[in-house]
């Protein structure tokens, strides 16, 4: 038997850090993303194969970390995760291809977990829920890769919808498909500089916005609207990691509307809140992303724009109107290779379906 499956990246569109602080999100899955492919095998082997990574083999009763290559945690873990899980998986062969790019804030290592658990599913003939799927493979960056990551790019990456953004609450677990305007574009621009949350940023931020909530008496971030949280006392850093997850939370309830209004301009106004919010309250951003961000606001039929993801490096999100946006990316382009000398990867993209088991 052989199966095939396929994981979709994810741009995150508002709500910035809020899913591990019990807060809302809005995002998308992306028309990039990664493919699984592959067939058991009976000799208590695992082998992963990928043109861009590499190849690697290990035998089924050693799942463990691997220190190098780190890519080949994202399959492993979930190998491990569905053992644990009662999924009666043994050894396979499978191969790893896709136009997703890596280490940008666009998910893939949420993609290849994903495509991944979807894949082995299918090719041990088993059964579990999305939800189930989606915390599985948080439990992987959790337990095997070492990121105290939410739960947004699962979720996203498997509840995406073709021209719809996807609403998660991540105290309530519900997933919205929310229509997305149409005559609009998203723009995806790389810094350069990639990402490397398993270095320990990432997690120090969790721990400052977990401080900042018991600070504050409160179970989670999710429960202080930015005018309550401006009446407490907080130190200073602490509190500007929470104004960021409160503002964070007020944009995308905001949003909501907005999209129901289709009202453009005000959502890249949030937008653009966002990313000044993401500089100077919560530190994730680069010189490089706010470059980014400077140069495509001031460009014709650009609303807004912003980091995504976890930031500390990675890509930018532009916010346009779709018949500017070739022009809009070629003229981004171009100008931060002349401001950076980085000759940025910049590429338009649809709003896409999620996580599919695809015909054989």
């Amino acid at each position: 038997m052989r199966a095939v499956a396929y994981a979709p990246g994810r741009v995150e569109l508002l709500g910035n850090h809020t899913d591990y602080n019990q807060g809302v999100v809005l995002a998308a899955a992306i028309d990039r993303g990664l493919r699984v492919s592959g067939e058991p095998r009976h000799d208590g082997r695992i082998a992963l194969r990928s043109a861009s990574l590499g190849q690697f083999a290990i035998d089924f009763g050693d799942l463990r970390p691997q220190r190098q290559p780190t890519w080949v945690n994202y399959p492993l873990g979930v190998v491990r995760e569905l053992v644990e899980a009662g999924i009666p998986v043994e050894g396979f062969s499978a191969e790893i291809e896709g136009n997703l790019p890596s280490g940008c804030g666009l998910s893939s290592s949420a993609a290849l977990e994903v495509a991944t658990a979807f894949f082995l599913l299918q090719l041990f003939e088993a059964e579990l829920a999305p939800m189930q799927i989606a915390k599985l493979c948080q439990r992987v960056e959790h337990r095997f890769v070492g990121v105290q990551s939410g739960l947004l790019d699962q979720v996203t990456s498997i509840f995406g919808r073709a021209e719809h953004a996807v609403f998660f609450d991540a105290r309530s677990e519900e997933v919205r498909a929310i229509p997305f305007p149409p005559g609009l574009a998203l723009i995806i621009a790389e810094s350069g500089s990639k990402r490397e949350l398993a270095a320990g940023i990432y997690n120090q931020r969790r721990e400052e916005t977990r401080a900042a909530a018991a600070t504050l008496g409160l179970a989670a971030l999710r429960d202080i609207s930015p005018n309550e949280l401006a009446e407490r006392d907080l130190p200073p850093l602490l509190r500007r990691r929470a104004a960021h997850i409160a503002g964070e939370n007020d944009r995308v309830e905001r949003a909501l509307t907005l999209l129901g209004q289709k009202d453009a301009p005000g959502f890249g106004r949030l937008m653009n809140e966002s990313h000044e919010s993401s500089r100077a309250n919560f530190e994730n951003s680069t010189g490089q992303l706010d470059q980014l961000v400077e140069l495509a606001r001031d460009l014709p039929g650009v609303f807004g724009a912003r980091l995504t993801g976890g930031g500390f490096g990675g890509a930018t999100v532009t916010l346009c109107e779709s018949a500017a946006a070739p022009q809009v990316a070629d003229e981004l382009g171009r100008a931060y290779a002349r401001r950076s000398g980085v000759h940025s990867r910049i590429f338009v993209c649809r709003l896409s379906d999620g996580a599919e088991v695809l015909a054989q």
